[in-house]
């Protein structure tokens, strides 16, 4: 029996998320990503179309070297303008019923109790579809306008990452028991104080007595989305995630990382099916294959290798950013060490190089074809063990409209792809069968776990 593909659109809440350039096509919509009404037309066409979720990508600094001048991002409109999506995904909440509305969010950018408490509030809003992709920063700029002098080391930002969602645990299913909110009117009585807890979390990091404020929203705690590939980065994620974001240049690259990441979600108590992986892809659709390369051909006339450059670009450990033409062997960086990996093991016929980094990510992960050859494309992704796609855009709202239109009733003939949201209102309802994290994950051991203390004590 076919499994169905979960799909997702991945955007960002700016003019140049992914593809650079596009945004001078006279299609591309995006460009008046300030307008709300951009945002509720789209969640309102996914949702019909059946994605699963709208998921917005973040950053909080510009790429690159700090010192520098940051230029080209400016005239690219690359992440900057770019606004908070978390006020934008409570307007969306609201005019949605169905689609899951995931957002990004730093470690380093705000207070796990503020976080946690801006995230129940969501989740109570949207009546359960609430996911967070959890992310530790990219950019020196990004550290500096939180008060650090530069970004701190890569393996330990998934320390301090650990430690932040501890908290957020804590928070979500070990603050509140179940039935601590009564709303007894006839006895005045609104929650019970016996049933709600502080948490008196003390880390290196953080000191957090609770309790949290909200009570217990649909899910507790959100669908978690993690998108490291390195090897801290798929560590937490075998610890951590119910869904990981993947931009592999291959299927078979694809496959090498899903297989290790549950290899290790099972050595942390966890089972491999705990976790869904969702493959980043772009995609050229035509009636048939030469209007499918005209198309292709037809975007690469807006394509800016600047920009994906400048997105792309990795720095040294002064935080200097390296040539293009640097091998990849002789970088040293403490940004996206995830990107190299991968593209050094795609490219095996020469030494790859930094700009083969912007290559990759403008073209590899694009699909190019009928809605035929596509969905046939898509089966070789989900036999590698991919779970769902992130659908990557060139021009908002077309590149999803002609996604949803041409290429979904293919994928839903063969099984592929949903006709109807599943049971359950909630977003993990509908992805893994149950509206909270399941008994295996790190933060179900929080649940009754202070009540505990208390009689203990």
């Amino acid at each position: 029996m076919t499994t169905p593909l979960h799909f997702n659109a991945f955007v960002m809440n700016t003019n140049s998320h992914i593809h650079h350039g596009q945004w001078r096509r006279p299609d591309a919509g995006q460009v008046d990503f300030n307008d709300v009404r951009l945002w509720i037309d789209l969640a309102k066409r996914l949702e019909a179309a059946k994605f699963d979720a709208l998921f917005f990508a973040d950053v909080t600094g510009v790429y690159g070297d700090a010192d520098a001048d940051f230029d080209v991002y400016i005239r690219e409109g690359l992440q900057i303008p770019s606004n908070d999506p978390i006020p934008l995904v409570a307007a969306l909440a609201v005019h949605t019923e169905k689609i899951g509305l995931a957002l990004t969010s730093n470690v380093a950018q705000s207070h796990p109790y503020q976080f946690a408490r801006q995230v129940s509030t969501l989740d109570h809003i949207s009546n359960g579809r609430i996911a967070w992709n959890i992310v530790t920063g990219l950019q020196d700029n990004g550290a500096r306008n939180f008060g650090f002098p530069r970004l701190t080391d890569h393996t330990e930002r998934y320390a301090w990452a650990e430690e932040y969602v501890d908290v957020t645990y804590k928070l979500w299913e070990g603050s509140w028991d179940e039935g601590a909110l009564l709303k007894d009117r006839e006895s005045g009585v609104f929650g019970d104080s016996s049933k709600i807890h502080k948490i008196n979390h003390e880390s290196e990091r953080y000191s957090v007595q609770g309790p949290h404020l909200p009570s217990p929203s649909p899910q507790r705690t959100p669908v978690l989305y993690q998108a490291g590939s390195s090897a801290s980065g798929r560590d937490f994620a075998a610890r951590n995630a119910e869904a990981v974001f993947l931009i592999s240049p291959s299927p078979e690259l694809a496959r090498q990382q899903i297989e290790a990441t549950r290899s290790r979600a099972v050595e942390f108590g966890r089972r491999g099916e705990d976790i869904k992986f969702f493959q980043g892809l772009s995609f050229v659709i035509g009636d048939t294959e030469e209007e499918a390369r005209a198309k292709a051909e037809e975007y690469e006339k807006y394509i800016s290798i600047e920009g994906y450059l400048a997105h792309s670009a990795l720095v040294d450990s002064d935080g200097r950013v390296y040539d293009p033409q640097t091998p990849l062997k002789d970088v040293d960086t403490n940004t996206a060490k995830g990107f190299g990996e991968w593209v050094s093991k795609a490219i095996t016929d020469r030494e790859p190089i930094v700009a083969d980094i912007a290559v990759l990510i403008s073209r590899s992960t694009r699909l190019v074809g009928t809605p035929e050859q596509i969905a046939d494309a898509l089966e070789i992704w989900q036999a590698a063990g991919v779970d769902g796609i992130n659908v990557i855009n060139w021009v908002i709202p077309g590149s999803f409209e002609e996604f949803a239109d041409k290429v979904l009733p293919v994928l839903r003939a063969r099984g592929l792809a949903q006709s109807e949201y599943g049971d359950g209102p909630t977003l993990r309802d509908r992805l893994f069968g149950e509206a909270r994290v399941n008994d295996r994950h790190p933060a179900a051991k929080y649940r009754g776990a202070f009540a505990a203390v208390e009689v203990g004590a």
